[in-house]
């Protein structure tokens, strides 16, 4: 990938976005100091905070990126969502906390981040959730940017091509946390992530970044064998001396017993995590509907989180959650790189 290795790249294995405080700007420097593309993670900051995170990293790296999420608005049933929250009730009344009575509707400040970005460009900028409108993209380009989309599909890659971008992040489906599908009101296929590499790379020719279920230097030589440009790891940085994951999280992660699912308990978007109490009892019942979802059990996930109760808090992992470990950032990705002295 000639531009990844432009920006000062050495090794094909990038740091993922993990928004919510796994992805620390101590973590995006980690990987610039290991040679690897590392993003700082802009769903659920404020621009001021997206901006504070952005300044602490280009001090001391060019070599960086930062995610936004793109507006695709699912709008909840509101009977629907009344529904779930008087089910939900009893796990808030457990904490003493209130959730909100009306759905809470919004972009995630779109509009301000692009702003920010505009006045402050970024070597990279990475878009989940939806495809850009033509004049932001236009607009980020025209200051130097790089623009890389989220794609989960064929379908998906043509729609990212034909808008006009640098790349593609590949999710398949075995990535952690939230599904970066246009389409969240249908689960995606389970395919592999080389299968999935190989199919998109008959539609387009974007370089590929792929992601999804990454835990090891084999699976990332895989990977590239299939034709992807470079990896993406999340949940294997998720233990790692850097990493901003709470400590219910990391409980929760060092429990091997335990096994992912893709769920809609929390946001009401697909999201792929560990089972626990919540996402057993409720996920059946959750409708679909982001944000709406993710404010109205956000009170229940930060009780929890304070709670150290792992079994009332989202903790997003992917399949390979087993391979993370406690180790320094930049010792994870050296790691997995191993087989791609070439690169």
């Amino acid at each position: 990938m000639s531009w990844l290795k432009a920006l000062g790249a050495t090794s094909p294995v990038v740091a993922a976005p993990m928004a919510g405080g796994p992805t620390t700007p101590e973590l995006v420097l980690a990987a610039a100091g290991a040679g690897s593309l590392g993003f700082v993670a802009g769903g659920y900051l404020t621009a001021d905070a997206l901006a504070d995170q952005l300044a602490r990293v280009s001090t001391d790296t060019d070599l960086y990126g930062v995610n936004l999420f793109a507006p695709n608005p699912v709008p909840v049933d509101r009977a629907a969502y009344t529904a779930y929250r008087e089910l939900i009730r009893a796990e808030a009344e457990r904490y003493d906390v209130e959730l909100p009575a009306a759905p809470v509707e919004d972009d995630d400040g779109w509009r301000d981040k692009v702003d920010l970005l505009l006045e402050h460009p970024v070597p990279v900028v990475s878009f989940t959730f939806g495809i850009p409108d033509a004049r932001s993209l236009s607009a980020l380009r025209g200051v130097g940017s790089l623009l890389v989309q989220t794609v989960t599909s064929e379908d998906e890659a043509r729609q990212a091509d034909a808008a006009g971008v640098d790349a593609l992040a590949v999710q398949a489906g075995a990535a952690g946390g939230h599904s970066g599908t246009l389409t969240p009101d249908r689960i995606q296929p389970d395919r592999s992530l080389t299968d999935l590499v190989l199919e998109i790379g008959t539609v387009t020719e974007l370089p590929m970044l792929a992601a999804g279920g990454i835990a090891s230097s084999d699976d990332v030589a895989a990977v590239l064998a299939a034709g992807a440009a470079a990896v993406v790891v999340g949940t294997t940085l998720l233990l790692s001396d850097e990493s901003g994951a709470s400590s219910v999280h990391r409980t929760g992660l060092r429990d091997h017993d335990r096994e992912t699912v893709v769920m809609r308990a929390w946001t009401g978007r697909p999201a792929r995590g560990l089972r626990n109490a919540f996402s057993d009892a409720y996920d059946a019942s959750a409708p679909t509907g982001y944000p709406a979802l993710h404010h109205l059990t956000r009170p229940i996930r930060r009780a929890a989180a304070a709670a150290s109760d792992p079994e009332r808090v989202n903790l997003w992992a992917g399949t390979g959650f087993r391979a993370a470990r406690e180790a320094p950032t930049a010792e994870i990705l050296t790691g997995l790189a191993e087989v791609s002295p070439e690169w």
